[in-house]
């Protein structure tokens, strides 16, 4: 059976494996057992690397080498090779989350922000500017942004962001509200879900109703995140957020609020 290199590409990618691996495991899969040389021929795999690519299959249970004369190898249901490799994955990422948690009470990380900060306080405000190209992006961001917020928050959105943010953003909203930071948000609110979220909302956050519609964020009358596009019938990944640090630009944009 020929796999084509569409599938070929998607299985490499989802399962993290070469070219001959990919190859080889899908030609069993076919056969259902083989020797290393019925799948050198059957791939175009060269005979002296089949082993390797065998060998590296079996390690991570995708086959199994069969008893006897001459060697011959299993394949492995796809299914139990989806259970096993999710659960990998599963123990890796956890693995690395506890090691991220960790390495925010070592040493190394308090070297970390002391060589931030004293890089960050050279630079001037009006060069600190970023540019994110998807909306989780942007978002990522002014997470980062809230959880350092001392003084004020402002939100101006859209009715559809409203909703995001209440469902995205509701943590930090309730951390801020914990640390005495007023958050304010404006949206139009002219939706039976911008109205839900302004409710679900409204212990952590002052929401305001606005005529016209509005896409940035301002915390600590400094740091400011605008996006740059309507979010109508807009794709998350084509989105497009811009970071400027501007006591200036974030004063006029509060002012224009307030009228």
């Amino acid at each position: 059976m020929v796999v084509s290199q569409d599938t070929l590409k998607r299985l490499r990618s989802t399962f993290n494996l070469n070219i001959y691996e990919v190859k080889v495991w899908t030609a069993l899969l076919s056969k259902g057992v083989a020797t290393a040389g019925e799948l050198s021929e059957m791939t175009s795999v060269p005979r002296s690397r089949s082993y390797d690519v065998l060998e590296s299959l079996e390690k991570r249970g995708f086959i199994i080498m069969k008893l006897g004369r001459p060697i011959k190898y299993l394949a492995v249901h796809p299914q139990e090779i989806v259970h096993r490799v999710q659960k990998q994955l599963q123990q890796r990422v956890t693995e690395e989350v506890t090691m991220l948690e960790k390495i925010k009470e070592a040493p190394v990380f308090e070297e970390l922000n002391f060589l931030f900060k004293h890089g960050i306080e050279n630079v001037d405000p009006n060069n600190v500017a970023g540019f994110f190209k998807s909306r989780s992006y942007a978002y990522d961001h002014i997470v980062n942004l809230l959880s350092r917020a001392e003084n004020e928050v402002i939100i101006a959105t859209t009715d559809l962001g409203l909703v995001r943010k209440a469902e995205a953003m509701k943590p930090s909203f309730r951390k801020l509200k914990q640390a005495k930071v007023p958050v304010t948000i404006y949206a139009p609110l002219q939706t039976v879900d911008a109205k839900a979220a302004a409710e679900e909302i409204a212990s952590y956050a002052t929401v305001k109703k606005v005529s016209s519609p509005s896409r940035f964020t301002i915390v600590d009358n400094k740091d400011i995140v605008f996006m740059i596009n309507d979010d109508v019938e807009l794709h998350p990944s084509t989105d497009v957020g811009i970071w400027v640090q501007s006591p200036y630009f974030a004063q006029t944009l509060k002012t224009l609020l307030s009228h």
